[in-house]
């Protein structure tokens, strides 16, 4: 994977923003409602340049990354989770992947996501349309993934994504998801929350809780202000006496390479890979959907895969 650099950034802005985005894992409540916040900014304004995106297309597949994010809060080992979207709406669908370490690399199907009128708000039902949300966890100690799969029932990430805990998994959860811009349009802060109640949690706490998460204050702007993720949980859910447990980095991070691109190269059918070595074009370019690094390959290169075949 190579990384875009970001205009106007100097090598200690670049770590000090990496260093920031972290993911928090918590208990409230005495242990009967887990939860989650994560300090995102740094993650999506390198997804954002490395993909090219405009403003609808970092909304859309930011919140996809948030969310993502915070599900990787229960992940092990060699754990990891995909999140996907099919759906009838210009957006046409998306796919993100995270795994334990807090890597998240994912894509938009359709770039630029077409606009009839601008946008009046941040809906982005109209974009979605109708579809399907599917999760796909790969355990390391499951012999195969499991899937489960809703109808989008929102076209709010946030929304479908507690719709999905609460009917495939019979979880209350609630999502909290926020990206925040500036007047020219550029990324300042972005953030997410999930709380999730535990076996044994009563209705009315359950409630209580799902309807503060709906008021909490926009990640977006106090990360964008510097807020701490462990201050603000304190301060919002003192009431439940916050109980923090580990922390992990997050990052954007794929591990395609030149090596894995040509191992697809050689994955083509024998007629289709001698078509390319003799009629090009030259170089051929590969690039990979999870994080558009885009490679070369010269037609010395095509011509010593297709003799390995």
């Amino acid at each position: 994977m190579i990384k875009k650099n970001i205009e106007g950034e100097s090598l200690k802005e670049r770590l000090l923003a990496s260093a920031k985005d972290r993911l928090y894992n918590f208990f409230l409540a005495g242990g009967a409602i887990r939860g989650a916040i994560l300090h995102g900014s740094r993650l999506l304004k390198e997804m954002r340049a490395n993909h090219e995106l405009g403003i609808l297309e970092t909304l859309v597949l930011g919140r996809a990354y948030l969310g993502a994010g915070l599900m990787s809060a229960n992940l092990k080992g060699t754990d990891s989770t995909s999140l996907k979207i099919e759906c009838s709406g210009p957006i046409k669908g998306l796919t993100v992947e995270v795994n334990a370490f807090g890597e998240v690399r994912g894509f938009l199907k359709n770039i630029p996501i077409p606009m009839d009128k601008p946008m009046a708000d941040f809906n982005l039902a109209p974009f979605f349309g109708a579809g399907f949300l599917s999760v796909i966890r790969y355990l390391e100690d499951a012999k195969q993934p499991f899937t489960g799969k809703v109808t989008l029932k929102y076209g709010n990430i946030a929304q479908d994504l507690a719709n999905y805990f609460l009917t495939s998994e019979q979880i209350p959860t609630a999502f909290n998801l926020s990206i925040k811009y500036d007047k020219k349009g550029d990324v300042t802060g972005a953030g997410g929350l999930f709380l999730q109640a535990m076996p044994g949690a009563d209705g009315p706490l359950t409630a209580e809780l799902e309807e503060l998460v709906i008021k909490f204050p926009s990640l977006g702007e106090v990360f964008a202000k510097g807020q701490e993720p462990e201050a603000l949980i304190q301060e919002v859910f003192q009431k439940y006496t916050p109980l923090f447990l580990a922390n992990k980095r997050i990052e954007f991070m794929c591990h395609c390479s030149p090596e894995r691109l040509r191992g697809v190269l050689t994955m083509l059918p024998i007629d289709e890979l001698k078509d390319i070595r003799d009629n090009g074009p030259f170089p051929l370019e590969m690039r990979c959907h999870y994080c558009n690094t885009l490679c070369h390959f010269d037609k010395e290169e095509i011509q010593e895969i297709y003799a390995k075949r």
